[in-house]
């Protein structure tokens, strides 16, 4: 797709723009990415990937919960997303496992056990990282995957394969898109109007409308079954969570994830909708915890 600058797209990520934005940011080889390294320096290291459109600060209350319980987090905006560089590249699983894989060596934190978990788009992400590098992994959490929906040859992501239509339809309707997307996210309607206002003041960075319909070009978001598959046969011990009110990646597909990923936990929300981390983040806490607890060691221990 031809890179764009949509309208209400009024400001741009330069240095001196950062200067007056909250978080650390770091160089790597695609572009600047925003990050936040927090929590107790001897607790055990979660890192989290987030879905199609969300900033770091979607992880806030979840990291509180794993700060208090003794956990140290880094979360990071994917590119495009928050205030990490729009960059002119392909946006694919390629592109956010290999920030995820820099960003963790820069900080100097691959020495120590990882804990990764990735939600919606960012568990294939995060299954994309695992395959790469399954030595630096103590442990793997998934909530509420995208990836387990049947390819269907009217799937607007099929018709978004072509740059023409892709371009115009991003052009004209993709503030009004994405806005409803995220209307389906939260059941709770004030941590909707909440989620809603933290992402449409990130997305005035220039660019980054562009980053959300080339990544739904050249990531799959349906029909992964075999990354799913080979995810399982990595022997990760592996954490999965749903929320049973799911609309987006719905709970239907809970069965099918369960056969794929072989996961040593399983666990339902009650009460939840697609974005738990951000919806139900002590619940989350409660199940993450001890489940890092219990596995500390990486893989090639």
């Amino acid at each position: 797709m031809k890179y764009f600058v949509a309208s209400g797209e009024d400001r741009r990520l330069t240095a001196e723009a950062r200067q007056a934005l909250p978080g650390s940011f770091i160089e790597l080889s695609d572009g600047v990415t925003h990050y936040e390294l927090r929590g107790p320096e001897d607790g055990d290291i979660v890192v989290m990937a987030g879905g199609l459109t969300i900033p770091l600060f979607y992880w806030d209350s979840l990291a509180t919960e794993l700060h208090g319980r003794g956990l140290r987090t880094l979360t990071c905006s994917a590119y495009g997303r928050g205030y990490s560089d729009r960059v002119r590249s392909r946006y694919d699983e390629t592109l956010f496992a290999r920030q995820l894989a820099e960003l963790t060596q820069r900080l100097g934190l691959t020495e120590r056990p990882l804990h990764l978990v990735g939600t919606s788009m960012g568990a294939l992400v995060a299954m994309t990282y695992a395959a790469q590098y399954p030595s630096s992994l103590a442990t793997l959490t998934i909530v509420g995957p995208a990836g387990l929906t049947k390819p269907r040859l009217t799937s607007p992501h099929r018709l978004l394969r072509n740059d023409w239509p892709a371009g115009l339809v991003a052009r004209r309707r993709g503030r009004q898109i994405l806005q409803g997307h995220l209307g389906h996210n939260v059941r709770d309607p004030e941590l909707g109007a909440e989620l809603t206002e933290m992402v449409l003041d990130a997305f005035r960075f220039e660019g980054s409308l562009y980053a959300v319909f080339d990544t739904l070009q050249h990531l799959p978001v349906a029909g992964r079954d075999d990354l799913f598959r080979q995810t399982g046969a990595l022997g990760i011990p592996t954490l999965l969570l749903w929320g049973d009110r799911d609309e987006v990646t719905p709970l239907a597909h809970f069965e099918t994830a369960r056969n794929l990923l072989k996961p040593q936990r399983h666990h339902v929300i009650a009460e939840c909708g697609h974005m738990a981390p951000f919806e139900r983040p002590r619940d989350v806490a409660d199940q993450i915890v001890p489940f890092v607890a219990a596995r500390a060691e990486r893989l090639d221990s």
